[in-house]
């Protein structure tokens, strides 16, 4: 059937519906080409991948938007406070301002000689007390209560570092490049490019929550790789979970069941002809996963479903933990039915950005995630599937030691590329570990830390997957885009 003939014979409501599925990227011919025709050895050109044994099957990758403090919640900093007022160079550590690494590691969208965002001077004191947890003595703020009783599962990585200050290090974070760069196709289109399939009736890559920012698409998108590859966005609303993905309700099951059976056949007819056309073959495919799909992502996402305890353990019965309870139950379940990997955003973009009233925003921030994502932990261990399961937590950069001054702020911080934490659980990583550090200022991430690559190489890693070994024809990848393993924080 040509495209021509295809769109004259619809109304226009039915049209727009058939050419999402069929064209869009964040729709079923994406899905059928990047699972089913890859499970089916149609497509096999693409990744030649190296014998590494994978640890985990599936990722839960956490993204908070805005920039957390890591000096607040990860990365406890007592100098902060005993030096609280005094500028850098009074004090009796080493300057960071004068450190090499600063311009190093740094680069500014702006001039670098009006470009003030980094380097306040004045030191601000932490806002929240900690102390150490677990057997494995972590220290970790006081306003993770609940996560605090998991340390011994998770491994810190308290030296990480990135190049740009400014929000667009959301998108830097997920696809390794700076904005002023050539951009390349976010972590989870390359694990979507170089896995099968675990279930032919969901997506292998899901996002829930987010980005909730138009110019935050780039985190999610696939770019070279094809449409194919990009996220599929899944909401939790039970009438509606995926965008054009509801039987039309003056249709029947059986009709659409004919209706797809007829495109089958006619698409096959003209697949006698062109035997060699894999689009064709595709297009088929994609019908077909739209019709199981229908059945898939509704029962998938009723989290009705769930045990009262269970609901109350991920603290969705609370309205401040709700929300993120629920997108971290919907993770489990996706990743329980065979999704390789889901994005959740657990709240909307730039929420944890506190450039002013750091310490009400985190405080109530904290409370919003702790209980959701130490529930997903405690979860994932008791139903056996933290083993093969990898969560990583993260956000795109830190908070400055210094108080931000701009605009007449004094109780807050600005964007900090410099030293970060993130943190991984389960998934062949080593629980109770602290790998890393940042100078006793949280300022800089010491020795060579770790740039965001290596956080992508190392989910790769535990994947089974070699990042090197994922070229595509045309397209030059940097050495840094392909990154290191942190093998530190291996099992």
């Amino acid at each position: 059937m040509n495209n021509a003939s295809h769109r004259s014979n619809f109304p226009c409501g039915q049209i727009s519906r058939r050419r999402f599925l069929a064209d869009a990227g964040m729709g079923f011919t994406g899905l059928a080409l990047g699972g089913i025709l890859m499970s089916d050895g149609i497509v096999r050109a693409a990744p030649v991948l190296t014998p590494i044994v994978p640890k985990a099957k599936s990722v839960i990758w956490i993204f908070l938007s805005g920039g957390y403090s890591h000096v607040e919640t990860f990365d406890p900093k007592p100098a902060l406070t005993k030096y609280a007022g005094m500028t850098f160079d009074k004090t009796p550590l080493e300057n960071p301002l004068k450190s090499d690494k600063h311009h190093k590691r740094f680069r500014s969208v702006t001039a670098q000689e009006v470009n003030k965002r980094d380097v306040y001077p004045s030191i601000y004191p932490m806002q929240v007390g900690f102390s150490k947890q677990g057997q494995c003595g972590v220290e970790i703020t006081d306003w993770w209560p609940h996560l605090s009783k998991c340390v011994d599962d998770i491994a810190f990585v308290r030296n990480m570092w990135t190049t740009d200050n400014d929000h667009f290090a959301e998108n830097q974070l997920h696809t390794g490049r700076h904005r002023l760069d050539e951009q390349q196709p976010c972590i989870g289109s390359w694990v979507h490019y170089g896995l099968g399939t675990l279930n032919e009736n969901l997506p292998k890559f899901v996002v829930l929550g987010g980005p909730t920012d138009s110019t935050k698409r780039l985190s999610i998108d696939s770019l070279y790789l094809g449409p194919d590859h990009a996220a599929v966005p899944l909401t939790l609303d039970p009438n509606n979970p995926l965008p054009f993905g509801r039987r039309d309700s003056r249709q029947t099951a059986q009709e659409q069941r004919r209706e797809y059976d007829l495109i089958a056949k006619l698409n096959g007819l003209t697949a006698v002809e062109y035997p060699e056309d894999t689009s064709l073959r595709a297009r088929i495919h994609a019908y077909e996963l739209a019709f199981r799909m229908q059945m898939a992502v509704p029962e998938t996402l009723d989290l009705k479903s769930e045990s009262e305890a269970t609901r109350k353990l991920y603290g969705i019965d609370k309205p401040s933990t709700k929300g993120a309870g629920e997108r971290f139950l919907a993770a489990r379940r996706l990743v329980e039915r065979g999704v390789r990997f889901v994005q959740v955003y657990p709240s909307n973009t730039g929420t944890w950005d506190s450039h002013s009233k750091l310490k009400e925003n985190h405080t109530g921030l904290c409370e919003g995630v702790d209980q959701p994502v130490a529930g997903l932990l405690r979860d994932l261990k008791q139903r056996g599937m933290l083993e093969e399961t990898l969560v990583v937590f993260c956000t795109e950069f830190g908070r400055t030691p210094g108080m931000e001054t701009r605009s007449g702020h004094k109780d807050g911080r600005d964007h900090h590329p410099h030293g970060f934490t993130i943190w991984f659980a389960g998934g062949g990583t080593k629980g109770g570990t602290v790998h890393g550090e940042t100078d006793e200022l949280g300022y800089h991430a010491q020795g060579e830390g770790h740039y965001i690559t290596d956080l992508h190489a190392t989910t790769c890693h535990l994947l089974g997957i070699d990042l090197r070994a994922l070229e595509v024809p045309g397209r030059k990848r940097l050495e840094i885009d392909h990154g290191n393993v942190i093998r530190e924080v291996l099992a």
